[in-house]
């Protein structure tokens, strides 16, 4: 019967057309892998080999099973390695990237739902900037990764997207809110703007100045700051106005500004959210899990897309 290791040292031998030469690669004593290439050839009852002064010939029989040997072998470490990436499953880390306002979407909601099947793993997520979150995609920091990806380049990378949020005017003005905000009004706002780091490639901005293109006008911003929570906060002190995803406003503004409301803007304007991960990539098990309860949670919260 065929045996793997007769394979492994088949191929060896094939490779270096020397038994001697696969010895040492193998890490073998050279009499080894002599008797696992006869066990072969007596098991399929033909000649594999021919000896020439120091080393041997493959012949047309083992130019024939070299290909087929070769898969054999890959098929075996391909379950290996599927086998070692469920037992890490179990115990080790699961990463997975999140731009930084989707915490709100799916952040310890979205914790609680991996330890609730996996209570073993410990749990990564990572990003605050959709556009950081890609550049460490593509460089195989991250497998996988949920983004908002207006302005995300898409070189290298698959997006899928899996919902829509639409973007709205927070202001604790009644006067400003009483009616959609339009591309006039919006460049005259006294903004607040959050993603301060990444201005030039937060997709809330690039979305804000694709509205203003006809006006000939970017977004006048007042203050600048990192997080969400914090423009929230300063709008509802009537400090500046800020343009935030929906969801964010319905969770924020009742905690951090009660006294502001929020209305649409005209057009109304719409992010995307987005599965992403490296072009023709094989996902692990962890990641596969982590876009399914992440994709679930987004689409509680957001307008599902792509679901028919």
């Amino acid at each position: 019967m065929l045996s793997l290791h007769q394979l492994t040292c088949f191929l060896a031998t094939y490779e270096h057309g020397s038994l001697t030469a696969a010895a040492e690669e193998l890490g073998y004593a050279q009499p080894s892998v002599s008797e696992q290439v006869r066990a072969l050839e007596k098991s399929l009852g033909v000649t594999l080999f021919r000896r020439v002064g120091r080393g041997v010939v493959p012949t047309t029989i083992a130019d024939t099973l070299r290909p087929h040997a070769e898969r054999v072998l890959a098929a075996v470490g391909e379950a290996q390695d599927a086998v070692r990436s469920a037992r890490s499953f179990e115990t080790g880390t699961i990463r997975f990237g999140m731009f930084g306002v989707a915490r709100l979407y799916a952040g310890a909601g979205l914790i609680a739902d991996v330890l609730a099947r996996h209570p073993g793993v410990r749990v990564e997520l990572v990003g605050q900037n959709s556009t950081q979150t890609a550049e460490d995609l593509r460089r195989g920091r991250l497998e996988a990764a949920m983004l908002a990806v207006s302005g995300v380049r898409s070189e290298g990378i698959t997006i899928t997207p899996v919902a829509r949020e639409e973007l709205v005017y927070v202001s604790a003005d009644p006067e400003r809110i009483a009616s959609p905000v339009t591309a006039h009004r919006l460049a005259q706002a006294p903004l607040v703007m959050h993603e301060t780091t990444w201005r030039a490639e937060d997709s809330t901005r690039i979305l804000l100045r694709q509205m203003l293109h006809e006006t000939g006008r970017n977004p006048q911003t007042r203050i600048e700051v990192e997080d969400v929570e914090t423009a929230v906060e300063l709008a509802g002190l009537g400090l500046g106005d800020t343009v935030v995803p929906r969801g964010a406003a319905e969770q924020l503004v009742p905690r951090l500004a009660p006294n502001a409301g929020w209305v649409s803007l005209r057009p109304r304007l719409w992010d995307t959210f987005a599965v992403v991960h490296r072009t023709g990539a094989v996902l692990s098990p962890a990641a596969q899990l982590m876009i399914e309860l992440a994709t679930a949670r987004i689409r509680q919260m957001a307008e599902p897309l792509g679901t028919s």
